[in-house]
């Protein structure tokens, strides 16, 4: 598929800037390898092609250049029963796309805005979500989306105690308390079996039933998909909270460029306060193995400003009505 159009950028130097859609998947793949720097884990095409197989959305992958050269590029992909393009892979959980820290490339502020006003003039409904931040487009076309949620370590030193001591007396007192209780019953990690995948699927639906993406069959297979892949690649972290031989709670995270990532999780509702133990665990692994970062993605949960981390906001851009 290939609508172009072309503009004028400089009436001084008279060059030009042609915009078109790829929609061949091979060429999408070399669009994307070329241009998105891998410097997180969602930078990665085969993680996205995880859900891009399960979901077989239309690619819609706009390209923007002057002569030989790319200078913008947003690839989106069409979702049919939401009637928008979205970001790819398109991947949609209670209508919207999941995976963050997006990428729109562009030169700069002008050709970012050409790219849209030729999406506008063309009339393709679009709702881009998640995205990062480009420093090259320092522009208010976008609007702030939901609030991710960061641990560096480094600040404290890779020390948990020194973590600690940005707590209030009372709110550390209460955590311990919470937390201890739940260590005195027979508690035990299970670091590294990619089988529990199975039971964090199992606990995420029977604790949110139809609101855990979970309850979506092309969600589990995605991630699925991913765990094979990043098991693979030998960076998969399962973590398993075990109690009295049952399975207390189960996180899928992942460890990439430096940064530790959490996926997914579930907790068993048996164990009230069983998040706060894994959570911290992981914050403690952070600190052991000196990760840049721990990420605990979107989703304001009252845990992740209590536990005191790094609000880091996403942005999003849209012109569906």
């Amino acid at each position: 598929m290939h609508l172009r159009l072309s503009k004028e950028l400089n009436s001084q130097t008279a060059s030009m800037i042609e915009i078109h859609i790829e929609s061949d998947e091979e060429a999408c793949r070399e669009l994307w390898e070329q241009l998105i720097p891998p410097g997180q884990l969602t930078d990665l095409w085969d993680v996205r092609a995880c859900f891009h197989k399960q979901f077989k959305r239309r690619l819609f992958f706009v390209v923007a250049q002057e002569a030989e050269e790319i200078v913008g590029f947003i690839p989106m992909s069409f979702v049919e029963e939401q009637n928008y393009y979205g970001y790819f892979p398109g991947e949609v959980w209670e209508g919207k796309t999941w995976l963050e820290q997006n990428r729109v490339i562009a030169r700069d502020q002008d050709v970012l805005q050409q790219m849209f006003d030729w999406l506008l003039e063309n009339k393709v409904p679009y709702h881009l979500r998640y995205l990062h931040k480009n420093p090259q487009c320092p522009l208010n076309l976008f609007d702030e989306d939901e609030i991710g949620y960061l641990f560096h370590p480094e600040s404290f030193h890779f020390r948990m105690e020194e973590y600690y001591s940005v707590f209030s007396k009372k709110t550390l007192k209460k955590i311990r308390r919470e937390v201890d209780k739940l260590y005195k019953q027979n508690l035990i990690f299970r670091c590294g079996e990619n089988n529990d995948f199975e039971e964090m699927v199992i606990l995420n639906i029977e604790r949110f039933g139809t609101r855990s993406y979970f309850a979506n069959n092309q969600f589990v297979k995605s991630f699925r998909s991913l765990r094979d892949y990043l098991a693979q690649k030998g960076w998969l972290k399962m973590t398993t909270i075990m109690i009295d031989g049952r399975i207390a709670a189960v996180d899928m995270g992942c460890q990439y460029n430096g940064a530790y990532t959490l996926l997914s999780g579930a907790t068993h509702s048996d164990y009230p306060g069983i998040a706060k133990v894994i959570n911290l665990f992981h914050m403690e692994e952070a600190c052991k193995k000196k990760y840049k970062e721990a990420d605990f993605l979107c989703g304001d949960f009252f845990w992740k400003k209590l536990f005191h981390l790094t609000p880091r906001p996403l942005y999003k851009i849209s012109n569906k009505i």
